[in-house]
């Protein structure tokens, strides 16, 4: 059996990993030079290579770690105890221990024991059917009260989704606070993240060596211009004008590029594909000569500032595996209409830096190295109300092609873990259809 397989991001070189370690022969076609699309790398000007976005692997990450234990780089993880703050009003408030919760300066009393039992009520949540039915909105106001949700919540909530939530069920809020009590561990509940030495690239580069030493192919530069169909069966695709047979294709594209590849599928089906709406993101990557905060992730509760939180990834990433730099995120997701997403890279440097120097009056720009700025259209999807039955479905109605993309997860987020797993069980449901 050879099965084609659209897209090398993480996604589809653990899909033909795991299709590839079962006797499947596997080719993968990636439109750009590099393999890992969001998780993939970066080369910096002084040659470091980097990840391209912010990504951490999280002691809990069964999955994943079991994946590179598979593919022998267990060796290359590493792990640090990490901080998480919140800047409000000028100052960066830490949020790492119970004493330093019951300082947390917005907050009373009540809102800090109410913000406390949000967070433990979302460990014991295992009904998350009955959570997709709830605006998250109206879900943590009524845990946590109008003074948390006011000074804590919200202007998270619209940062993240670029000011429109009024449809995101409470499944959204709950799966972050689960998956970030997590990192978290033992008597004094310390944080810990991880990455693998040289980024998530060290682990796609091994699955895609284990992938053709199996046989398969991987085209890089490569960009399908056709999914074929012939009555209503996938039989091939066209690239560079030359059609390639398969027995059974995959796309792990995001959802919104598929339907311009299927033009002989039904309109019903097509229909159905365009139901999905995907957050984009701007994210610039400081580099830096030393700290900006120390603190892996400071959450923002000023709305009016362009980016959505702070990620230093040298928090938990010694900056000797990334070149001596000091690594500084700076993500704003944004609608697909976002003024901000026309804006050029010199206008996005100049405004997030304006605002950096406003939040940190020290700040001084000769510590910087460079400033890249990263743009992605289709990052993460957005699940609406009572969104599970719109997921998208892996067996297509057309024979023999299948989908295998990040909105299929739900109700977890987005990350190495949940797409890992994702890409076994699309793998797992291709072979079963096959015997």
């Amino acid at each position: 059996m050879k099965i084609g397989i659209l897209g090398g991001g993480i996604m589809g070189v653990c899909l033909g990993y795991f299709l590839s370690q079962k006797g499947v022969e596997v080719e993968i076609f990636e439109a750009g030079p590099m393999l890992g699309g969001l998780a993939g790398p970066m080369t910096l000007a002084d040659g470091t290579t980097v990840d391209r976005f912010y990504h951490a692997i999280l002691s809990s990450d069964a999955h994943l770690r079991q994946l590179c234990a598979d593919v022998e780089l267990t060796d290359q993880l590493r792990f640090r105890e990490t901080r998480m703050g919140f800047f409000y009003q000028g100052k960066i408030h830490s949020m790492n221990n119970v004493l330093e919760f019951l300082r947390f300066p917005p907050l009373g009393w009540i809102d800090r024991f109410r913000l406390g039992l949000t967070v433990l009520y979302a460990q014991f949540v295992h009904d998350w059917q009955a959570l997709e039915q709830i605006n998250v909105e109206k879900w943590l106001l009524g845990l946590s009260g109008r003074t948390t949700y006011a000074n804590i919540w919200r202007p998270m909530l619209k940062a993240k989704f670029d000011g429109s939530f009024d449809n995101t069920p409470a499944t959204y809020i709950w799966a972050r606070l689960v998956r970030m009590k997590s990192t978290r561990s033992g008597a004094n509940q310390k944080e810990a993240a991880g990455h693998l030495i040289g980024g998530y690239s060290t682990l796609i580069e091994k699955l895609a060596e284990r992938i053709e030493a199996a046989g398969g192919k991987i085209h890089r530069n490569q960009t399908i211009t056709k999914i074929v169909v012939e009555q209503g069966r996938a039989c091939g695709v066209v690239v560079d004008g030359q059609f390639l047979a398969f027995d059974k294709l995959i796309s792990t594209l995001a959802i919104p590029i598929t339907p311009h590849l299927l033009p002989d599928a039904s309109q019903e089906y097509l229909d159905s594909l365009t139901q999905t709406r995907y957050l984009g993101i701007i994210c610039p990557l400081m580099v830096l000569d030393r700290p900006l905060t120390g603190y892996w992730t400071l959450n923002l509760t000023d709305d009016n500032l362009p980016f959505t939180g702070i990620i230093e990834t040298t928090s938990y990433i010694d900056p000797q595996f990334v070149g001596g730099h000091h690594l500084v995120y700076l993500p704003k997701y944004t609608a697909p209409d976002s003024p901000l997403q026309k804006l050029s890279d010199a206008e996005i440097k100049e405004l997030w830096l304006k605002h950096l120097e406003l939040m940190f009056p020290q700040f001084d720009r000769s510590c910087i190295r460079y400033f890249v700025v990263q743009r992605a259209r289709y990052v993460e999807p957005l699940h609406p109300l009572n969104g599970y039955s719109l997921l998208p479905s892996i067996c297509s109605p057309i024979q023999n092609f299948y989908l295998s993309t990040n909105a299929q997860i739900y109700p977890t987020l987005t990350n190495g873990e949940s797409i890992s797993r994702q890409a076994r069980i699309v793998a797992e449901q291709i072979l079963a259809d096959t015997h």
